[in-house]
C-alpha cells in the first residue's frame, strides 16, 4: 500500500465514524424532545391512512383505521413509540408516534359553522363549513380561532371545532 493511500485511509477513517455515529445522536435528540411536550396535546394524522391499536405495538389488534390525513387528534397517553390518542368522537387507541405531526388542524363539529371575516358574531360571513371539515389552524383567541379552509382564511368559533382546548390562545 502506498503512502499516498495509507494517509487517504487515515483521514476517512475519523470522518466515517462521525458520520455514522451522529445520526443516532440526532435520532435520540428528536425522541428526548417529544417526550417532554405536555399532555394531554393536539397533534394531526400525517398519512391518508392510519392504523389505530387496542394496545401500544404491533402486536395488539388493529381497530380502527384512519383515512383522513390532517385530522385533529388528542394526545392523551405515551408509552415508548406509541401515542394513545383521541378523536373528535371521543374514540381512543394507540397509534406509532410516526403517524402523527405536531401541525395543527381543527375539524368542524355539530352542525355547519359559518366562518366570518373577524373574530365576531355580527361580522360578515365569509363561508360555510359541513362537520367533517378540516382546516388549519393558524392562530386562537379566547372564543374564536383563525383558520385556513381551502385556501380561505376565516375566523370560527371555538365551540365548532375539535383540536384547540377551550382556554388555549396562540
Amino acid at each position: 500500500m502506498t503512502a499516498t493511500r495509507k494517509n487517504y485511509i487515515k483521514l476517512l477513517l475519523p470522518l466515517l465514524a462521525v458520520v455514522l455515529f451522529a445520526v443516532p445522536v440526532f435520532a435520540e435528540d428528536d425522541d428526548a424532545a417529544s417526550e417532554k411536550l405536555p399532555l394531554p396535546r393536539f397533534v394531526s394524522l400525517r398519512s391518508a391512512e392510519v392504523n389505530m391499536r387496542v394496545g401500544p405495538g404491533t402486536r395488539y389488534s388493529i381497530n380502527w383505521v384512519y383515512k383522513r390525513e390532517n385530522l385533529p387528534v388528542e394526545i392523551i397517553q405515551e408509552f415508548d413509540q406509541w401515542r394513545q390518542i383521541r378523536d373528535a368522537e371521543g374514540t381512543t387507541g394507540w397509534v406509532h408516534k410516526q403517524m402523527v405531526q405536531g401541525k395543527r388542524t381543527a375539524v368542524v363539529v355539530g352542525k355547519v359553522a359559518v366562518l366570518r371575516r373577524s373574530p365576531d358574531i355580527t361580522a360578515n360571513p365569509v363561508l360555510r363549513a359541513e362537520p367533517g371539515v378540516i382546516g388549519k389552524i393558524l392562530s386562537c383567541e379566547e372564543k374564536w380561532c383563525r383558520v385556513q379552509i381551502s385556501g380561505r382564511k376565516a375566523w370560527i368559533q371555538k365551540t365548532s371545532i375539535f383540536g384547540v382546548y377551550k382556554k388555549e390562545e396562540f
